[in-house]
């Protein structure tokens, strides 16, 4: 009886509790709310109505909170609770188990895998493969560009990855679980990848050098550069692919290059004593014996110069984007024929610099061409109307028939230039005019002097064109087939007085300028006289005058030889041209 009365009494002592509880959260409740000036009062709830909705919402709020109260002190609530909990995630888990999905918080690369069959999980890492992965490239921390994976030559095993990422079962919870992917590398596809990128990872070191600032030179000290080290990338990608995949990113190994001189001061005097001189370029046109100038701002000749270990020099890397600014300019009319070299324009411009000079005479160049061919052409009349020897004609077009020419085909024209080797000698010239049977000489613009010639016969012409001097020889040997016997074996030899060479006939052989000419027989060639063809395509003059010639033209003087086939290409050789009709 004791036993019965004293449950009975804690019953009632558990129901008094949980009434006073409950009473206690509503009061608490109530003095929380605030009323309408704001303030929070245990006496707000009397002056207010409670909507049905906020009625309902508390009503609900106590069953939960005795429900949770009634729980906790009831431990075989709690333990039912518990096994009912283990139940439920019991089942989700085998529920992963027999369907074949990946458990939940695995992952690949980033890409969420969990809840996914091995299958839906493949496409799923294919598709971001494809459209989404993208590698990031830095270079002591800093981003230098993204390359998708194909292009370091990364192909991913996509199924193969995603039955990984089911084997580890439940290793994704609490925290989750990264897949290492399935990778094959292709090392050429990944070598030719970082070659390529060279082009905009390796930086040259920077040697000191100068800058205009404020109407003024100052000094720019020497700055190290980068090299990609290609080799040690591509190692660091094979053995770690998948570390690279994961991470999306790709760290560069580079090396660092110390520049030769550091210090700019040595050369400063120097520079600003060359910038005080207005610097300038002038192209000139041997062939056309034109000049255009180009004068350089202070700015941009301060940038091409740079502290050399010895001496003040050309730093390269400024200059030539300037060289391809000049070539634009040489060809406004779009044919891309003329364009300064830029190899022979940084000898030039180092010279200059070197000997303090303030300006550098640059050569304007030509670029071969394609002429097509005309009704009755002829690949000797072609040579001729276009200023080249004919044997440099067959040579750029070998393997062609050149006796057979149709209308319509089209032949190789080898640059001008072939006919120019040496630097051209800018003050002076000499045209000939084969028409007339006239030389005329020029220095600085004026005729020095004027006489007749003797070019080749009908049967071994003159080659008009544009030439230069090749060399000297004040007696030089030549012949011909008409001087050799029936059987070809014995030549006769002539001796020419003061000889030049012009051009090439054939390898070996040249044509030149040259005075008397004494045969085999004992006699002058054209009876020592002058004024008609008469040679065997050299030009002949008197030997007085021949000797004259020699000792006034030097080496690399030009020679412009004009005729109906072949008009004059310089303003002083139209001048002889026009003079003469």
């Amino acid at each position: 009886m004791d036993g019965t009365d004293n449950r009975r009494n804690k019953r009632k002592i558990n129901a008094r509790e949980r009434q006073i509880a409950r009473q206690r959260r509503r009061m608490a409740t109530r003095m929380a709310e605030p009323n309408e000036s704001g303030n929070t009062s245990p006496f707000s709830s009397l002056t207010r109505r409670d909507s049905p909705v906020r009625n309902l919402l508390d009503r609900g709020g106590l069953i939960m909170g005795d429900a949770w109260w009634y729980i906790r002190h009831n431990p075989q609530i709690m333990r039912g609770a518990g096994i009912f909990v283990f139940v439920v995630l019991g089942i989700y888990f085998i529920s992963f188990v027999f369907s074949g999905k990946i458990f939940p918080n695995v992952s690949a690369m980033g890409v969420g895998l969990g809840g996914k069959s091995v299958d839906d999980a493949t496409l799923a890492l294919q598709t971001a493969w494809t459209e989404d992965i993208a590698i990031d490239l830095y270079i002591d921390g800093e981003l230098v560009q993204s390359a998708r994976p194909s292009q370091l030559g990364l192909t991913l095993d996509a199924e193969n990855t995603a039955k990984s990422a089911r084997s580890v079962g439940l290793a994704g919870i609490p925290f989750g679980f990264s897949v290492d992917p399935t990778l094959e590398l292709d090392y050429l596809s990944a070598q030719t990848f970082l070659l390529d990128l060279t082009d905009d990872v390796n930086m040259p070191a920077f040697d000191a050098g100068y800058e205009w600032r404020n109407g003024e030179v100052v000094g720019v000290d020497g700055r190290n550069g980068l090299v990609l080290d290609v080799s040690l990338t591509l190692e660091w990608l094979m053995q770690n692919a998948d570390q690279v995949a994961s991470s999306r990113r790709l760290d560069l190994n580079v090396d660092e290059i110390l520049p030769n001189v550091t210090d700019p001061e040595p050369y400063l005097s120097q520079v600003r004593s060359q910038v005080n001189d207005q610097f300038r370029l002038v192209g000139y046109d041997p062939f056309r014996n034109s000049e255009v100038t180009w004068p350089i701002s202070p700015e941009i000749y301060t940038r091409w110069l740079q502290a050399g270990i010895s001496s003040l020099t050309l730093r390269e890397e400024a200059f030539l984007p300037y060289v391809d600014q000049l070539n634009a300019a040489l060809n406004t009319d779009g044919n891309d024929l003329y364009y300064i070299a830029a190899d022979e324009a940084m000898d030039f411009l180092r010279d200059a610099i070197t000997q303090n000079q303030s300006s550098v005479f640059l050569r304007v160049r030509y670029r071969s061409t394609i002429y097509e061919v005309q009704r009755g052409d002829t690949a000797m009349a072609i040579a001729r109307r276009n200023g080249i020897p004919f044997f440099m004609l067959e040579e750029v077009n070998s393997g062609r028939d050149l006796d057979i020419l149709s209308p319509g085909d089209t032949l190789q024209i080898p640059s001008r230039d072939v006919t120019m080797p040496n630097p051209p000698i800018v003050s002076k010239r000499i045209v000939v005019d084969l028409n007339e049977q006239h030389l005329v000489a020029f220095e600085n613009g004026e005729r020095v002097f004027e006489w007749d010639i003797s070019s080749g016969v009908a049967n071994a012409v003159t080659s008009p064109g544009v030439y230069q001097i090749l060399d000297h020889d004040p007696v030089a040997l030549g012949s011909s087939n008409t001087l050799c016997n029936s059987a070809g074996l014995e030549c006769g030899v002539w001796e020419m007085n003061w000889f030049m060479g012009i051009y090439e006939v054939s390898p070996g052989l040249v044509n030149g300028f040259h005075g008397a000419v004494l045969l085999p027989n004992g006699n002058l060639l054209g009876g020592g006289t002058v004024g008609n063809p008469a040679t065997f395509g050299c030009v002949m003059s008197q030997d007085e005058n021949a000797r004259l010639l020699y000792e006034w033209a030097d080496v690399g003087t030009v020679v412009e030889i004009v005729s109906n086939e072949h008009l004059p290409m310089s303003d002083l050789g139209w001048s002889v041209w026009e003079a003469n009709f």
